[in-house]
């Protein structure tokens, strides 16, 4: 027999749903069950896939995966660039699925920057470095003094240790140099996430480091919460938090921490890799896992006090 709940019922279960914070209402960037779908020649594709995220301000975090992982599609919708299809994404308060084209042209000027992989896309060819990274600051009304928007640019370059560039237009820079340029310019406007999508890709190693060194300062010195997509795994290694994207979702992310030896006092970094369980109770498998066990298209669960146990389907049914 069922009862139809009274107004005191209703009234409670009301006052525990307010009572319950949203999902990601702590987090800079929240993306809930994120879906982006592509139409080409009446085929659709999904690239993101019910795609969960959280961004805590003031992180310095990377994003790992193959191609065709959908973290490129990821990052193009958290520069306004593009429209998610389904889900929630948010970043600082804005709603990424609500904005006019107004919001979304304001959005891209004041909340964030963005640095291309490749160089030319970053910076005018016919400006100077200096006038690269103000030209941002005179289109957003940021700063309205020439003087203080030449302070400002010098000061940026100065603080990516590129001021000795400040008269150089882009082809009489180093691709470092003009990368570091670029990383300027996205922070000209003050943006509350800065996003860059390979950045280092076009560099070697060397060079590549010293950008890396870029972004870490703009984190470390400004606080500003730093997202960078990347194959290079020396990049990736060398942020706290690692997120890898794989099929439209997050699949796993390596957490590391600084351990110091009572003993010796000596400082070492200890990662471990967690795989992400999303809010529909959805989880990948590393594939060399389930490749050791031969594990496919079914596994056994087994509910412990403190653990689950996932073992490989042995009765073939």
């Amino acid at each position: 027999m069922t009862t139809n709940p009274t107004l005191a019922d209703l009234a409670q279960r009301a006052t525990a749903a307010r009572a319950t914070p949203a999902y990601g209402h702590d987090a800079l960037i929240t993306c809930d069950r994120l879906v982006r779908i592509f139409t080409t020649d009446g085929v659709e594709v999904q690239a993101l896939q019910g795609l969960d995220l959280l961004v805590r301000e003031g992180e310095l975090m990377a994003l790992v995966g193959a191609s065709g992982s959908g973290k490129s599609t990821l990052m193009n919708i958290l520069a306004g660039l593009d429209t998610p299809t389904a889900g929630a994404a948010r970043v600082a308060g804005r709603d990424l699925l609500t904005m006019t084209a107004k919001d979304r042209l304001a959005y891209r000027r004041e909340v964030v920057g963005f640095v291309w992989q490749q160089t030319s896309r970053n910076l005018l060819p016919y400006l100077t470095a200096a006038q690269n990274v103000m030209l941002p600051m005179r289109l957003s009304g940021a700063l309205r003094r020439r003087r203080a928007q030449a302070q400002r640019a010098l000061e940026l370059l100065d603080m990516l240790q590129i001021a000795d560039c400040r008269d150089r237009r882009p082809h009489q820079m180093s691709g470092g140099q003009q990368q570091r340029c670029a990383i300027a310019v996205a922070l000209a406007g003050d943006p509350a996430v800065l996003l860059a999508d390979e950045p280092t890709g076009e560099l070697d190693t060397h060079t590549a480091e010293q950008v890396f060194g870029a972004f870490r300062t703009a984190n470390e010195q400004l606080g500003t919460t730093v997202v960078i997509v990347t194959h290079d795994q020396a990049v990736a290694t060398e942020v706290r938090r690692t997120v890898a994207i794989r099929d439209g979702r997050t699949s796993t992310e390596v957490l590391r921490r600084s351990r110091i030896d009572e003993e010796t006092g000596h400082e070492t970094v200890v990662a471990r890799e967690y795989a992400m369980l999303d809010r529909a109770g959805r989880l990948q498998l590393p594939a060399e896992y389930t490749k050791a066990l031969g594990m496919r298209d079914r596994v056994a669960l087994e509910l412990e006090p403190d653990h689950i146990g996932v073992w490989p389907d042995e009765d073939g049914l």
